[in-house]
């Protein structure tokens, strides 16, 4: 299975100065791994910090300390959090998949001719996915968090034409041969393996911007896909090159 997340805005119509980059990360997990496993560490973590599993992990409302996170105020709260967040997420086996776009580059290399941000990014994840599933000889499914009906039925549609078109590299066969599908579940369903990817997509964004990694980027990159030991490509791809 591949959970989706993103990073950032894809609007090209108003990029904000201070974060002009899209990300779109993919978490690939086993599936029964994912809900045998994962679901009960998640469980067990959040039961620990927060005395139950209900919260739903968010970077939003992490960093803005709102929606069940406001004892991130509090310095020595905030710093078992990431301490435990981190051991979490590193701990975990799974894959990463990413495509960032540097928006105004990508606008003023392209113009009126760019692509949706979200469109391209899904494009190059998903023909990394069926890579990564042509070497396991498996098949996978898409799961991505519910927006709202008019962003989902867009997203859906963008699927459905990769699956009748194909990709630039994999033809539709390949895709129907190993893609079982694209499904949105919505936050308040409190799904792992979403949460996993929003947890993965703003370190990525940050190393992109070239702003100080931190140690959750290094748990990240360590677990980009690579080829021949190598990330840039076959995990993660940042447009325009």
């Amino acid at each position: 299975m591949m959970f989706l997340d993103e990073s950032g805005d894809h609007s090209l119509d108003k990029i904000d100065p201070q974060f002009p980059v899209f990300v779109l990360a993919g978490c690939l997990l086993d599936k029964e791994y994912h809900d045998d496993v994962v679901e009960s560490l998640l469980q067990r973590y959040k039961q620990d910090l927060f005395g139950h599993h209900g919260i739903v992990l968010h970077t939003a409302d992490i960093t803005r300390n709102k929606r069940g996170f406001e004892m991130m105020k509090d310095g020595e709260f905030r710093s078992r959090f990431y301490a435990e967040t981190n051991s979490l997420v590193a701990g975990l086996d799974f894959t990463v998949l990413a495509c960032a776009i540097h928006k105004q580059r990508f606008a003023d290399q392209y113009g009126r001719f760019a692509f949706d941000p979200y469109v391209l990014s899904l494009e190059c994840l998903i023909e990394r996915f069926v890579f990564f599933l042509q070497e396991r000889e498996e098949v996978g499914q898409i799961v991505a968090e519910s927006r709202n009906p008019t962003f989902d039925k867009g997203l859906d549609l963008a699927f459905q034409l990769l699956l009748t078109k194909g990709t630039r590299y994999v033809r539709p066969s390949r895709l129907a041969e190993r893609l079982t599908g694209l499904t949105f579940r919505l936050k308040k369903e409190n799904i792992a393996g979403l949460q996993i990817a929003d947890l993965v997509a703003t370190p990525i964004a940050r190393a992109v911007l070239g702003k100080p990694v931190r140690e959750d980027y290094g748990i990240v990159e360590s677990k980009f896909r690579r080829r021949g030991g190598n990330y840039l490509g076959a995990g993660l791809v940042v447009i325009p090159k």
